[in-house]
């Protein structure tokens, strides 16, 4: 019995012809989709295949929607502006390689300057400062001592001025200080890359000692120089006691504009150090992306009273001079922090954390770490004529907690300012506390109620038992 032949009709295909077919037809599928997809306009395509939005046919029933010959017109508009851009970038790079590096030095300020024109109109913060009467300030320069000693003393100092400044000019210039043995510049990383902090520094003694020919070259250099447009990371209160302080006092003894322009731009850049739960500013600061931290070391993140406790006289000046309340806001909400904390033994600890507005370690020192924020004080309640009332509270009280918590003497009979730590006295007096003796010597010279403590307070650190 022979085997059944399968069928073999016209009409029947194999198995591989109909997978051929099978891709054949999935090939197409595929093309029209794609099509579809991803040719030009396939937004309208699709809209108008599938779903015949009324949009579209009211659009081409009314002829808005563009034909292919507009579209191509505005593509060759379009070409050609870009051939035009390209030749015209062309020629002003090979006429810009045909220069010297001081032409085009040259107009790279001149385009400074016309961007710093353009933005006046534009809320330029800094460069649409309000108007501020200048007054010089009485008794700065212009007068000799009768004293023959005196004046030879002023003299010789006058001279280690201008020893030291001729040398940083010669080796440093620039640079943030001189390192007097390799005769090199030096820039600390406090600054970031801020550049100039021996210029800035400099500017007030430098017109205080009638050094004007150096107070100018120091004044063109800032003005050409100091920028603040940097992606680096600075210690706050580092660039706001040299740099900030530096620019506020030399305008306030020359008067000129480019000091208080610069001191304002690098305020503004300053202020998202503020932005934390508190307000207690962070230590240190990107300048580009405003984005703040504190020193890993400083017991678990909190910020240090010296550094925060002093930005209060620079941006209070820097309120009056902007016409901007935020400066004196930032820094006047720290003194709000403070009132509403609990003082161990009317003491100020050196740490204070910034997300909970509480205490760190328990560690009380007038000198390293605390000691210019109570000098701050003192000079906040001067600076103010006398009329910040808290501020002079302030220094009273801490300076009666100082007094009987801190004071002692030395079996020699010397007298020194200890350190606190968790209740226990630490009995040293570190070399940046000897600061305090000029601090209460010229608390005494204003503060008329304070005379008794101040004299009680002097006498036991000039007297010995």
């Amino acid at each position: 019995v022979g085997l059944r032949s399968k069928s073999t009709s016209p009409t029947s295909f194999r198995l591989t012809e109909k997978f051929i077919l099978l891709l054949v037809f999935s090939a197409f599928i595929t093309l029209c989709f794609g099509a579809i997809f991803f040719l030009p306009d396939s937004s309208k395509l699709l809209s108008g295949v599938f779903f015949r939005s009324s949009s579209v046919e009211a659009e081409t029933r009314t002829g808005t929607v563009s034909d292919t010959s507009t579209g191509t017109g505005k593509d060759e508009k379009i070409l050609a502006k870009i051939r035009k851009d390209h030749e015209k970038a062309l020629i002003e790079a090979k006429d810009t390689l045909q220069k010297g590096p001081n032409e085009i030095k040259q107009d790279i300020n001149s385009d400074k300057e016309k961007l710093a024109l353009n933005g006046q109109g534009k809320g330029a913060k800094a460069d649409s400062l309000p108007f501020v009467q200048y007054e010089r300030p009485p008794g700065a320069t212009g007068h000799e001592p009768a004293d023959p000693d005196i004046k030879a003393k002023r003299a010789k100092i006058k001279e280690m001025m201008q020893f030291s400044w001729d040398n940083y000019k010669r080796y440093a210039w620039g640079s943030n200080e001189l390192r007097p043995i390799s005769k090199q510049g030096h820039s600390s990383n406090l600054f970031g890359s801020l550049k100039g902090a021996t210029i800035v520094d400099a500017l007030d003694t430098l017109y205080i000692m009638e050094m004007y020919d150096e107070f100018e070259a120091a004044t063109e250099w800032v003005d050409r120089n100091l920028d603040f447009n940097m992606n680096a990371e600075i210690s706050v209160f580092e660039v706001n006691i040299r740099f900030v302080g530096g620019l506020l006092s030399a305008y306030y003894l020359s008067g000129k504009e480019v000091f208080r322009r610069k001191a304002v731009e690098l305020g503004e850049k300053l202020l998202p150090a503020f932005k934390t739960p508190t307000g207690v500013p962070w230590a240190l600061l990107n300048l580009k992306s405003g984005i703040g931290r504190n020193w890993p070391w400083a017991s678990g993140g909190s910020s240090i009273l010296a550094e925060y406790g002093t930005l209060h006289l620079e941006f209070m000046h820097l309120g009056a001079l902007s016409g901007r309340p935020v400066f004196a806001e930032k820094v006047m909400n720290i003194r709000k922090v403070l009132n509403r904390l609990d003082k161990p033994q009317g003491l100020y600890p050196n740490y204070l954390n910034p997300n909970s507005g509480q205490w760190g370690q328990h560690h009380v020192s007038v000198g390293g770490l605390g000691d210019s924020f109570y000098e701050y004080l003192l000079k906040a309640w001067l600076m103010s004529d006398k009329t910040d009332e808290e501020g002079k509270k302030l220094y009273y009280d801490a300076l009666q907690a100082i007094e009987k918590n801190l004071i002692r003497k030395s079996s020699g009979g010397l007298t020194y300012i200890a350190e606190w730590k968790g209740g226990l006295l630490e009995h040293k007096m570190g070399h940046l506390t000897c600061f305090a003796g000029g601090m209460i010597a010229l608390g005494t010279a204003y503060f008329y109620s304070f005379i008794r403590l101040t004299d009680t307070f002097m006498q036991k650190i000039l007297t010995k038992h």
